[in-house]
């Protein structure tokens, strides 16, 4: 039978995934993004632009790049709201369908959307080195019968046979292996993307998810919020200067406003700038967390009336609910996670870093669990692998034999483990991940296998080394995928191929299982009582890299620009590199320093050096343009 892939067409962001040796991975394209932006550009008499690179283009040629057509596809003109036309492209919202017209010709919003299939149609088949024919699409659960066909249609123009399409939330449970739970378990799926919003309510019947009440709004995502934000920001324009807000300003600010809301998911605060919006006119502005949340806050909660309509629906109240899941992007937002805890009265949570943290403690009485455990980008493809896998009957009979008592990973640069089979994985098991180079001209790598619990390598036990060989290239041009596999018997094979030339070395290492029970306790214990230690010395490690990176970065913009850098600018950044060099020093034979120091040192650079990348990243889209021919 034929390979199913499953896909999650989305609104800000589409993702195919596919489940590999029993394992639901996202597929990522030949630069390795794994989330391919919704968006399609349309150069007049050539094909199609879909993707990152559409998407960079979107700020030039705003009138003929199309992006958020999910919220259209199925629609009727009548049935499109005056904030849903406000797009920088045109819309035809007369008569029957939508359409949107672009170089003479009217194009339905399915006929959009098939051209994000291709190019996701082509990463996999990149990825399987054969034709990929059926697919399973997920939608939101309300969609109604004419946005369902419109999404089977645009699967059939990319040529996919639709073997089903599938609920978003019913998705998403199985990603999170909610059909593991015990039966007659209740759990809400938050589904807050890019222009829609759901809330289901899911319920456990011997292994199938029932839905009990759906409730949501096709027109309620973090477009909303984007919109919102830039808003804002054309009020802070027009105090400051009058200028007149052509359709690429306003991609521009578009563009600004998206970073800095996936900004302050993480961060306190963010510096917006726009420079030379006119001629004579540069806007920059530093947006902070707080004044997002009250840009938005209005916007999140209205949320809450269908949370509560769904809850109703199945004549239930949130204490009845054993789990609360988060997809969708938008539910990064610290705020939407606060939001979504105190509505349903979730276990405690606490606030780190910018991001909620559940505590470890899950008692009943506290209410249901907040489950953030997957990555709310890609739950939704993954559930739709997973059940692309059960059609084609891939998880039938599965035979769990053992697990892995520690961990398996590599050595990388720095010293550090980075493991890709966690200890207590279940076998057979296979797992990927891809690598690149940290220096200039490298002609090889050195794979070397460890296990254990460590942080850093020389901690760990060695199972073997090996070396792969490609052509010399810059630092991080190279691609370098490494595979573990664990057969039925407990044997480790080890896999690297250079993606460029197809090359591959395989190399079986001693038995991955057959471990005593004494060293793997031992192990764990060292693991435990060095925590602090070994997470010290991670962080320390990790910085020291960023700022060589950085270090090196700074070096040679100037080198190639410096005669384009006043001499006042230049003094600054040279201080501030001074100050990063000054930190390095201190590192102590422990392999650790001080890192406060280090990171407000780079922290610094970063800030100083902020003009700097904005100049580099202008000359780079500029020789990309130039390049494509669609400036002079």
């Amino acid at each position: 039978m034929s390979k199913i892939v499953g896909i999650d067409l989305g609104t800000t962001n589409s993702l195919i995934a596919t489940v590999d040796s029993g394992i639901p991975l996202v597929i990522a394209d030949a630069n390795g993004n794994r989330l391919t932006p919704s968006v399609v550009h349309f150069p007049a008499n050539e094909n199609p632009i879909v993707g990152l690179e559409a998407n960079r283009i979107r700020i030039l040629k705003p009138a003929e790049t199309i992006y958020s057509v999910k919220r259209f596809i199925g629609r009727r003109g009548a049935e499109i709201s005056d904030e849903e036309k406000s797009v920088t492209y045109p819309l035809n919202c007369d008569g029957g369908a939508v359409t949107i017209p672009i170089h003479g010709k009217n194009y339905l919003p399915e006929e959009i959307s098939a051209e994000v299939l291709k190019k996701l149609k082509r990463d996999a088949e990149n990825y399987f080195g054969e034709p990929i024919s059926r697919a399973v699409i997920t939608v939101p659960s309300y969609f109604n019968d004419a946005q369902r066909n419109a999404t089977k249609r645009a699967g059939e123009l990319a040529g996919f046979t639709v073997e089903r399409i599938v609920n978003e939330p019913t998705a998403a449970a199985l990603a999170y292996g909610l059909d593991k739970l015990k039966e007659k378990s209740k759990i809400a799926v938050y589904d807050l993307g890019g222009g829609t919003f759901d809330l289901s309510i899911l319920e456990l019947n011997e292994g199938v998810f029932q839905v009990l009440s759906t409730n949501g709004n096709t027109r309620l995502g973090g477009d909303d919020l984007d919109r919102r934000i830039i808003e804002f920001l054309v009020g802070k324009i027009n105090a400051t200067a009058k200028i007149d807000f052509s359709s690429q300003i306003i991609s521009r600010i578009r563009e600004a406003a998206e970073i800095a809301k996936i900004k302050l998911s993480s961060e306190m605060e963010t510096e917006i700038a726009l420079p030379f919006l006119t001629p004579d006119f540069s806007f920059n502005y530093k947006l902070t967390r707080k004044e997002l949340e009250n840009l938005t806050r209005d916007i999140i909660a209205k949320t809450r009336s269908h949370c509560l309509r769904a809850l109703a629906d199945a004549k239930l109240e949130a204490k009845d609910l054993d789990q609360v899941i988060l997809v969708g992007g938008q539910t990064r937002m610290p705020f939407a996670r606060k939001f979504v805890a105190e509505l349903f009265g979730c276990a405690e949570f606490e606030e780190t870093r910018g991001s909620l943290r559940l505590g470890t403690d899950f008692h009943k009485a506290s209410g249901p669990q907040l489950n953030t455990s997957q990555n709310p980008d890609e739950a939704v493809a993954l559930g739709a692998a997973i059940q692309a896998e059960i059609l084609s009957g891939g998880f039938k009979n599965v035979l769990l034999l053992d697990v892995t008592p520690l961990s398996l990973g590599i050595e990388t640069f720095g010293g550090l483990m980075n493991v890709l089979i966690p200890r207590n994985s279940t076998i057979p098991v296979k797992a990927g991940e891809m690598f690149t180079t940290a220096m200039d001209a490298q002609r090889d790598m050195l794979i070397h296998v460890l296990q254990g619990e460590r942080e850093r390598a020389k901690d760990n036990w060695s199972l073997g080394k090996f070396t792969i060989d490609f052509e010399s290239a810059p630092r991080g041009v190279p691609r370098v995928g490494v595979q573990f596999e664990i057969d039925a018997n407990g044997i480790l094979h080890v896999l690297a191929r250079d993606t460029k030339t197809g090359k591959e070395k395989i190399v079986e290492m001693k038995s991955a299982v057959d471990v005593e029970d004494s060293a793997v306790q031992k192990m764990v214990e060292e693991s435990v009582e060095h925590a602090f230690e070994d997470l010290a010395a991670r962080r320390w490690i990790e910085s020291k890299l960023k700022a060589n990176e950085t270090l090196a970065a700074t070096k040679k913009a100037i080198a190639d620009f410096g005669n384009e850098i006043e001499k006042d600018y230049l003094e600054k950044i040279s201080t501030a590199v001074g100050e990063v060099e000054k930190a390095l020093t201190r590192e102590n034979q422990n392999g650790s320093g001080d890192l406060k120091q280090l990171q407000s040192a780079i922290t610094s650079l970063d800030e100083i050096t902020k003009p700097l990348a904005d100049f580099l990243m202008d000359k780079a889209m500029e020789a990309m343009l130039k390049k494509r021919g669609l400036i002079q």
